[in-house]
């Protein structure tokens, strides 16, 4: 990153510096023009103040002969500079070019007509472009003559001093720019140099990444605080997937071993009659429990591959919450209380019975689980300005403070659980990611000494696909 970004803002220094080089060098130009026209207005009227003697007469001559050597070193436009002394009749009364063609005499009186003092016109000099300066030589107010100058346009050249000094200063810039430029990008390269090198950590399996955040730039410091809490992330999902890895491992072993052992004791007549009969049940219970974890694993691939499906129909929620509940507590063996709670007006909502009977069955089966099979379950049905809630509250132990960000993680079982309920830790999961597909969300409300509260939240319109 720092050679390629260098070596770019290197190209595009140069290109500015050449621009800036070829704007002086036309700046130069204009003031060198400037320069010669402000000599030959000083000159200009220097001699239209001399060449008039007392009694009205212009003296050309021995005025200029000496004047212009004299004045060689001030008076510096070169060979093709022309002074033109002309009567107030144009003619001409002198002439500094001994070989002086009448032609342009006549391009040269042309302009005396004009109100500008300072003149450009083309071809007194092969076609070239060149400035004509005039000055009125006056005797008691009258206008008696004129004097002209006429020299070239400077060329877009550089003197030895002139060209120096802008090497100097291009060169000086450039090297300015170029350790700045160099500088700034060892300074935004190395952090994120430092974040490659650490994701390659990553990739190795190494997630204790520590990276140096005393960065000013917001920008790089929220990168590095970003791949930082990926980084604890990463760490705490492996530490997840390792350990789902172990629990699915011994999940599925466990019931499979015991199945292969009862059904086996039955099938050698180890045991029979009535002890063969309830081995047979404990094997049905079994088969059942794993066929359960199989679902669950097959039914949250499903969301995360995108093969979920919804069927929205408009449904009164209040008989739907009070099936659902009743369905539920029939298929209970243990004494259960459960309280239903709704209200007295019918509230109708766009949604899926099916899914949402998936997110209640599965609260309710965690909260009898907490409860340790024994206790009340309270169902509460009620709407507020935005939305449709559903709380499902038990009178159980609650969920331990360092749990409590992590219920809703893929694979995650809390402590208690682990020892009591076989599982795989993808009920809450998926029980969100479906309220989330209904256009609502799943949320853990309170969790004390008292109990826990989840709140399943329903979408009043139709959620969007």
């Amino acid at each position: 990153m720092l050679r390629y970004w260098t070596a770019r803002y290197l190209i595009t220094l140069f290109v500015g510096l050449a621009i800036v080089g070829l704007i002086t060098t036309l700046w130069i130009y204009k003031l060198e023009n400037q320069k010669r026209i402000a000599i030959a207005r000083f000159v200009a009227e220097d001699i239209s103040e001399r060449i008039v003697d007392t009694k009205g007469n212009m003296n050309a001559e021995p005025v200029l002969s000496g004047f212009l050597k004299r004045r060689e070193y001030f008076f510096d436009f070169g060979a093709r500079t022309l002074l033109l002394i002309i009567d107030n009749k144009n003619n001409l009364v002198f002439s500094d070019n001994p070989i002086f063609q009448p032609d342009i005499l006549q391009r040269v009186t042309s302009v005396l007509t004009q109100k500008d003092n300072v003149v450009k016109i083309k071809g007194i000099r092969d076609r070239e472009q060149s400035y004509l300066v005039k000055k009125e030589i006056k005797y008691n107010q009258q206008t008696i003559g004129w004097v002209l100058i006429v020299f070239p346009q400077a060329k877009v050249t550089l003197n030895n001093e002139q060209l120096q000094l802008l090497i100097i200063l291009l060169v000086s810039l450039a090297l300015l720019g170029w350790g700045v430029i160099y500088l700034l990008s060892r300074k935004l390269s190395k952090p994120i140099k430092d974040v490659v090198d650490a994701a390659k950590q990553i990739v190795e399996g190494n997630y204790d990444i520590l990276m140096d955040k005393d960065i000013k730039e917001k920008e790089i410091y929220e990168l590095i605080d970003s791949f930082e809490n990926m980084s604890k992330r990463l760490k705490q999902l492996e530490m997840m997937r390792t350990e789902l890895l172990a629990g699915v491992t011994h999940e599925l072993r466990t019931p499979i071993a015991s199945i292969r052992g009862l059904i086996q004791s039955v099938r050698d007549e180890v045991v029979t009659g009535e002890e063969a009969t309830e081995f047979l049940e404990i094997s049905m219970k079994e088969t059942k429990r794993l066929q359960k974890m199989v679902e669950d694993l097959l039914d949250f691939n499903s969301m995360i591959i995108g093969e979920f499906r919804l069927q929205l129909e408009k449904h009164n929620i209040n008989d739907l919450v009070r099936e659902i509940s009743h369905q539920w507590l029939i298929g209970q063996e243990n004494y259960i209380e459960l309280h239903t709670s709704l209200p007295d007006q019918p509230i109708y909502v766009m949604t899926d019975s099916a899914r949402v009977q998936q997110i209640l069955y599965n609260l309710l089966n965690n909260s009898i689980q907490a409860m340790n099979q024994t206790g009340r379950i309270d169902v509460i049905l009620y709407q507020t300005n935005d939305d449709i809630r559903i709380d499902v509250r038990d009178n159980g132990p609650g969920i331990a403070e360092e749990e409590k960000g992590l219920i809703f993680e893929r694979f995650f079982r809390g402590k208690a659980k682990k020892i009591k309920v076989r599982g795989l830790g993808l009920g809450l999961t998926y029980s969100k990611n479906l309220a989330k597909a209904l256009g609502g969300d799943l949320i853990l409300k309170e969790t004390s000494e008292k109990g826990t509260t989840f709140t399943l939240i329903l979408n009043r319109e139709k959620p969007k696909s």
